[in-house]
């Protein structure tokens, strides 16, 4: 089995009362959930410091849980929670068995574009709030161990993810200072889609060579998904634990292979095929420059997936110029 985890690391969003339209709650978490550390201690630790294997789907898994345990108190009203993501970690080469049920089904594959870009939007958002002093531990008390290969294209700790990522450090550690002293949804949201798309630049640049491994249908749509996500910044988006469930209804359940081509792939429903289809005509109007209709076409889809799944979605704060 190959598990899945969120790329969005951690995003703030609905308050509790609106878990109320989900049965059972633990069914909009990741896979093994109730399995993975959820404390430091939980982990190896070596001269006074803890090593996280975050190439392991449980011990990364644990950095959302320990996260979402130690940040929860700053958010009172607000739900701080890790999201779904339908898309493998397995190796997509298929040259090694990481990630796959004949295999070590809890490895994540360096080879992943999904993984890779999870890692931009788990590890360092992890880092910089060890860094903000919320986590209780000294900023040099966690290490990440680096993957068989490609070590060059990550940080591991907080020294060297300040000095290979400036930026997006600042802006992450700038978001976690905002949640201790702000109750205001929109400060936080602001502040949190600031960061995300930071992370989300660097992972695209470093990256998009990996599409390579992947089938043409199934890399299309993983730069439409990540365009999707990229416009849904400007209107803030809420993306709270139920909407990002719910979103996640309409996105393919399995890797695209060559010949798959919605509205008309037979083991998808319709609803999958609807949001495949608005995915690729979002990312052929990218392609021609139309960046305003990109941007309320992200939003509009946003919407009516939100509608059809039977949620009220609120207002989403358009920013946009009109």
């Amino acid at each position: 089995m190959a598990f899945n985890l969120s790329w969005a690391c951690v995003i703030i969003g609905c308050t509790f009362d609106s878990l109320g339209r989900i049965s059972n709650i633990s069914d909009v978490y990741p896979p093994l959930w109730k399995e993975s550390p959820d404390k430091f201690s939980d982990y190896k630790v070596e001269n006074g410091k803890y090593i996280i294997n975050v190439w392991n789907y449980l011990e990364r898994l644990g950095t959302y849980k320990i996260l979402l345990n130690k940040t929860g108190k700053y958010f009172e009203n607000f739900l701080v929670n890790p999201t779904l993501d339908p898309f493998s970690l397995a190796d997509p080469t298929q040259r090694a068995d990481c990630g796959h049920e004949s295999g070590d089904h809890l490895c994540i594959s360096v080879d992943s574009w999904w993984a890779d870009l999870n890692y931009y939007l788990s590890a360092i958002p992890f880092l910089a709030v060890v860094d903000s002093d919320i986590m209780g531990i000294s900023s040099d008390n966690v290490t990440f161990l680096p993957p068989s290969e490609d070590q060059m294209n990550f940080c591991y700790n907080v020294s060297s993810c300040y000095s290979s990522f400036p930026d997006t450090m600042k802006k992450w550690n700038k978001f976690y200072q905002v949640t201790l002293y702000s109750s205001n949804f929109d400060d936080l949201l602001k502040y949190l889609w600031v960061a995300h798309v930071s992370s989300l630049k660097v992972a695209y640049k470093k990256f998009h060579n990996r599409l390579q491994h992947y089938s043409k249908q199934e890399a299309e749509f993983e730069s439409s998904r990540a365009l999707f996500v990229d416009y849904l910044a400007p209107p803030l988006f809420p993306s709270a634990l139920i909407r990002t469930y719910e979103l996640q209804k309409g996105l393919p359940t399995q890797m695209l292979v060559s010949g798959n081509k919605a509205p008309f792939i037979s083991d998808f429903t319709g609803f999958q095929n609807t949001v495949l289809l608005g995915l690729n005509f979002l990312h052929k109007l990218w392609h021609v420059g139309s960046v305003v209709v990109v941007h309320r076409l992200s939003c509009s889809m946003a919407r009516v997936i939100f509608l059809d799944q039977g949620s009220n979605l609120g207002p989403l704060h358009w920013q946009a110029d009109s």
